[in-house]
């Protein structure tokens, strides 16, 4: 059975597959889910809070999730490039969306390495 995400407040739910979620941003007290259609949603937890959550909820499965400095969890699967000199990263499915958004240079940096890691184990 595939696992979900689940986020629930006394008056709403979120059940989301993880493949689905492409970013989740701080916004203060909230956090904002960027979903692979396009749908921003607002949450009321704080970006820690949700972080617990994929962990708790998903296992092995939320490892496609990483924090990215203060305010970023990102799903790897989706990191298409990244711009360390102008602190941009783009998460793409490289045919129907793009998303740029910023993060610190060393974030940036240790994410690079990360991936290149990866990259060369295979």
């Amino acid at each position: 059975m595939m696992k979900h995400l689940t986020i629930s407040t006394s008056n709403d739910l979120v059940r989301i597959t993880p493949g689905r979620i492409v970013y989740i941003s701080a916004d203060g007290n909230y956090s904002t889910m960027i979903q692979a259609d396009g749908t921003a949603r607002t949450l009321s937890y704080q970006l820690g809070q949700i972080e617990k959550a994929i962990t708790s909820q998903l296992g092995m499965d939320g490892n496609i999730f990483i924090r990215i400095g203060k305010s970023l969890i990102i799903n790897v699967n989706y990191v298409y490039y990244i711009n360390i000199p102008k602190q941009k990263l783009t998460l793409s499915d490289a045919t129907t969306f793009s998303h740029t958004v910023t993060a610190s240079k060393e974030a940036l940096k240790m994410l690079k390495e990360l991936l290149e890691k990866e990259a060369s184990k295979l």
